[in-house]
């Protein structure tokens, strides 16, 4: 009984020792994530803990309030902590999807374990601080409280929930309409901020249940007119330069992980850190000034834009959220001529759902983690020397019965934290560099740079290498802001290097059999081009296939312009001159050239860009969610 007797003087401590807790925990993300709030911020995290605690208040029974508030908080904390992480690891705040996602940790545990810092604790401190006040008053007796005690403290608790739900909701529906999501979360908080964000998807779903595909894709044709990609356009019946001039040719893929752009003819010791990537760019048309422009995906976003060229959301993975649909891409177009599409990647085909990926995106067969011998090379197993023993094992067995193959490799010997065997450091680096994390990045780069003139020799002692197009390219960045000083890495390498221009900065080169001389192509581009770029080199043209792409055939242009919405916020892009990176909107954006890596003070010719932008990248969003969905 005396359980139930639960007070307004037991009740009142318990209940704002709760409220306070989860504040606290707000604030500090607030610090971890932005390092400046003002008071109407924070206010705004305060209506928002309020609603939800004068909700549980009101709704849950006495006996076991005490229980939900701890659990609740002990809940926060762990979000706090994983949104805190994810912010370190992709620059971008944590949505309500993204966080469905963390089962996917396990897979990259030496990733995520080299990104938590100590201070990050902190979030549990309240976990200690309550057990404290528990048992303080665990044993104290309450006196008994009137019943119209109770009654006004249920009528305040309903006033302050109801005013508190009124303030949060206000709040949500002013700013929502707002693209980009680090202002948001600033603005309105990030309780707030995962209620404006499902709040857009809904509208957004409702658009797409009421839309047609084809009035879409009618409205991507009429955006594209809008910006001037070619200076002259093509004649009637006159083919786009290089068109199929791979006709028939096997296609490779090699997606590298974590590689940046400024490795390409780098010397450290008069070392070259990419010797083999060096000469290929030598024998090929490379693409130096190619940005990363994936979602919360990482590396299957980036596998899914190269075979695609739709841009992922920025909401969820591309293999999760849209692995159900029947995605139209490389491999079908292939497939249509013909070809055997084979992909191969040495961790388990379930991590990021590529189990469900890869059918959709209509590969024929994918090899995984059983296939190759583990070589104990890092924390995924197997190497990627392995992984392209065990790949041309399997093509030149395609090869051998005359049909032409389109393959991918995705590698992962240089993927964060970037440890390699020493067997692997088959460079010498001064030691300065070796203690950093730039001198393991190096390490790791230089071995994946090998591992792909091994393919190569390979190709070439089966017979294939004259009748295979090699494509490669990176898939992201690798350094981390956090814990490498551009100011710093310049003075080290030798060379500029840019916080963002820099960083998103991903080689791009294709070899082409039969091609006397290389060439360096200065179009400014972004994965979602690679598909259209390689298609045209195929022999495939996705005008005749009414293939829709959000992305455009470098080669053949003449302007370009790419959107990037992860790492930077929704709104920022690439074109010919600058990145823009937007603030609330664009008047309050800032810009770099990316010759000189100066800022840019005058944004005035770029509002055009900036609207035509953030139009493509809504209509993909639309088109790939309006795509049908395919048989299980």
């Amino acid at each position: 009984m005396r359980e139930m007797e639960n007070t307004f003087a037991k009740k009142i401590p318990i209940f704002f020792w709760a409220i306070l807790c989860a504040f606290g925990k707000l604030v500090l993300m607030r610090y971890f994530f932005f390092e400046q709030m003002s008071v109407v911020q924070l206010l705004r995290d305060v209506f928002a803990i309020c609603a939800i605690f004068g909700i549980l208040e009101l709704i849950l029974p006495m006996r076991s309030k005490r229980y939900v508030y701890w659990g609740f908080n002990l809940l926060l904390s762990f979000i706090c902590f994983a949104a805190t992480l994810y912010y370190d690891h992709f620059g971008s705040v944590a949505t309500y999807t993204a966080l469905t996602a963390l089962h996917q940790v396990t897979e990259i545990g030496d990733s995520v374990k080299a990104t938590i810092r100590p201070i990050y604790y902190i979030y549990f401190l309240d976990t200690l601080v309550m057990a404290v006040i528990w048992f303080f008053t665990r044993r104290r007796l309450p006196a008994d409280s009137s019943p119209i005690q109770r009654r006004y403290w249920k009528l305040g608790m309903v006033a302050v929930t109801v005013i508190c739900l009124v303030l949060s909701g206000r709040t949500v529906i002013q700013n929502k309409a707002m693209d980009n999501e680090l202002a948001l979360a600033q603005d309105i908080g990030f309780i707030d901020y995962q209620f404006a964000i499902a709040l857009k998807a809904r509208e957004t779903n409702k658009m797409v249940e009421e839309g047609n595909i084809k009035e879409v894709t009618q409205q991507v044709q009429t955006s594209e007119d809008t910006f001037t990609y070619r200076d002259k356009p093509l004649e009637a019946g006159q083919k786009p330069a290089h068109f199929g001039a791979a006709k028939g040719k096997n296609l490779i893929v090699v997606q590298m992980e974590a590689f940046q752009n400024f490795l390409i003819n780098l010397k450290v010791n008069d070392q070259e850190i990419t010797p083999v990537l060096n000469q290929l760019a030598k024998d090929s048309f490379y693409f130096p000034h190619i940005y990363q422009q994936i979602g919360p995906g990482n590396t299957s976003d980036a596998e899914f834009m190269s075979n695609t060229s739709i841009y992922p959301t920025g909401a969820i993975a591309m293999s999760t959220g849209y692995a159900d649909h029947e995605l139209p891409s490389l491999p079908r177009l292939l497939g249509e001529e013909h070809y055997v599409a084979n992909t191969f990647h040495v961790n388990d085909v379930k991590f990021w759902d590529r189990i469900r990926l890869y059918p959709a995106l209509g590969f024929n067969q994918y090899f995984d983690k059983p296939s190759f011998k583990n070589d104990q090379f890092n924390e995924f197993g197997a190497s990627d020397e392995e992984l392209y023993r065990v790949g041309v094992e399997k093509l030149s067995e395609i090869s051998k019965k005359k049909q032409p193959f389109y393959a991918q490799f995705v590698t992962v010997s240089s993927h964060f934290p970037f440890k390699v065997p020493d067997r692997a450091k088959t460079i010498d680096l001064p030691a300065d560099l070796a203690s950093k994390q730039i001198g393991n990045y190096m390490y790791a780069q230089h071995y994946t740079d090998y591992a792909l003139g091994q393919l190569i020799d390979s190709l070439k002692k089966n017979g294939m290498w004259e009748n295979t197009v090699l494509v490669v390219y990176g898939d992201h960045f690798g350094l981390q802001p956090q814990d490498n000083n551009p100011e710093e890495l310049s003075k080290e390498l030798g060379i500029p290097y840019n916080e963002y221009v820099s960083r998103f900065n991903i080689p791009f080169m294709i070899h082409v059999p039969g091609m006397e001389k290389g060439q360096v192509v200065d179009r400014v581009g972004g994965q979602v081009d690679m598909m259209p770029t390689i298609a045209n080199l195929m022999g495939i043209s996705l005008e005749d296939q009414n293939f829709t792409a959000f992305g455009h055939d470098l080669l053949n242009i003449d302007h370009n312009i790419v959107g990037m919405r992860y790492y930077l916020p929704t709104g920022s892009f690439f074109n010919d001159d600058i990145l823009f990176i937007p603030g609330k909107g664009f008047d309050d954006g800032k810009a770099i050239n990316l010759n000189t890596l100066e800022p840019v003070t005058d944004l005035t010719p770029y509002k055009k860009d900036y609207d035509y932008i953030l139009n493509l990248m809504k209509l993909s969003d639309t088109y790939v969610k309006m795509l049908p969905k395919r048989a299980p």
